[in-house]
């Protein structure tokens, strides 16, 4: 058994001085209030719950402070992202993945939701084993030390009606039933679990939708990104992306849809009624202009709502969750849209990711504690209910997963994941 007191900790009920939990076989086995640690480890400043990135695509940590300069849109980043999908192969991609997810180590995640669409060889060439960069995610995160949902995406077409291009080659399995048979061989372990993904309606046809989204475990799709999107759909099939899953039976509980932007109000109200969950990406959102999703309208309506770090421009769920009630003050004019409370239940949103016995400091949960500190420049003189208003990944002290202690004193235990990050760049 291992101990860890707290001088403040973010319970279910929220914010408690003094808490003492007891760690045995991976899981919490008590959670007590008590004054001072006595002969136990101390983390500092408040403690949270285990951090959710519940969007990530790994790779595109590559393009980070090499495609932000030279204005352009969603679609001109999209080119210089599929070039740097040709450059990778499992064993690079291992390496890459791996300093990735160790970064979102140090910054309190303890499980990645990985939508993963990069399957084959250039030119759609199956690997040996056809798994194999999948298989090298699972790896990564396993040697980084957190958790991971394969989230693997199906992707059959370029767009609505059209065929894949050359360099979507590498994404596509042909058709569903093939994509359906890759998957089925993945295999889930006590750090990794199986979902799958609707790449988009423009990549997956509308025959094909009902097929993914019966997938048994957690369905994640990009969904209303981009106007366009939403301009092809319609003059596709005479429906909004929503409306399409909506007939598709796609929309649920366990659903995610992920940025969920440019909705209607009929789309907010199918997307709340049947408890599909939104995962907002504000960082990525604002750093390729997509626009700020009606959040508040979601979360009113029934959806859950979760947060990821998506092209990784930034990996800091503080700031992510800090972006959306700032998204919402910038739309609405008003503060306060998300209390607090509302802001760290999106951050350890573990459910929408297939784990929903994380993401809880309570007796049976998985032992994920993250502690950040709050005396720093940053946090001085915060009150720990706050200090998700305040703080950044800079301020994360220890983090703990499974109850095993994974960063100590903003140190991972690969070493100095910067050098990690810049061997496997250059």
């Amino acid at each position: 058994m291992t101990a860890y007191w707290c001088a403040s900790a973010w319970l279910p009920d929220g914010v408690a001085s003094g808490v003492l939990v007891e760690v045995s076989d991976g899981v919490f086995t008590s959670v007590s209030l008590v004054d001072s640690p006595g002969d136990v480890e101390v983390l500092p400043g408040v403690v949270f719950p285990g951090f959710a990135n519940a969007h990530s695509h790994a790779f595109h940590r590559a393009l980070r402070g090499r495609t932000h300069g030279g204005g352009g849109t969603f679609w001109t980043w999209r080119d210089r992202m599929y070039d740097l999908a040709d450059r990778l192969d499992p064993d690079s991609y291992y390496l890459l993945a791996r300093a990735a997810y160790a970064e979102m180590a140090l910054s309190g995640i303890t499980c990645v939701g990985e939508f993963h669409y990069l399957h084959h060889a250039p030119g759609g060439v199956r690997y040996n084993d056809p798994n194999a960069m999948g298989d090298a995610l699972i790896q990564a995160a396993r040697d980084a030390g957190v958790r991971i949902t394969l989230l693997d995406a199906c992707y059959l077409a370029g767009g609505i009606g059209e065929p894949v291009s050359a360099q979507q080659q590498r994404f596509s399995d042909g058709d569903v039933l093939a994509w359906a048979a890759r998957v089925a061989d993945l295999k889930p372990s006590a750090h990794a679990r199986i979902g799958a993904a609707i790449h988009s309606v423009r990549a997956v046809p509308r025959d094909a939708l009902p097929v993914v989204a019966g997938f048994d475990g957690p369905v994640h799709v990009h969904l209303s990104e981009q106007p366009a999107e939403n301009t092809a759909c319609l003059a596709a099939y005479g429906l909004t992306p929503t409306q399409l899953l909506a007939e598709a039976g796609a929309l649920g509980p366990r659903l995610t849809a992920v940025h969920a932007t440019h909705l209607t109000p009929e789309d907010i109200r199918l997307l709340g009624e049947s408890g599909t969950g939104a995962c907002f990406c504000p960082t990525t959102e604002a750093d390729l202009a997509d626009g700020i999703g009606p959040a508040r309208e979601l979360a009113d309506a029934g959806s859950p709502l979760s947060l990821g770090s998506d092209q990784h421009a930034v990996v800091d769920m503080l700031l992510e969750a800090r972006a959306l009630e700032h998204g919402e003050r910038l739309r609405t004019g008003q503060r306060g849209r998300f209390t607090p409370e509302e802001l760290v239940r999106a951050m350890t949103a573990h459910a929408s990711l297939g784990w929903p016995e994380a993401g809880r400091i309570e007796v049976g949960a998985p032992a994920d504690l993250v502690a950040v500190r709050l005396d720093s420049v940053r946090t001085a003189g915060s009150l720990p209910e706050q200090a998700v208003l305040a703080a950044t990944a800079s301020d994360v002290d220890t983090v703990v997963v499974g109850g095993r202690v994974v960063v100590r004193s903003g140190e991972h235990v690969l070493g100095d994941v910067g050098r990690l990050l810049a061997e496997v760049l250059r």
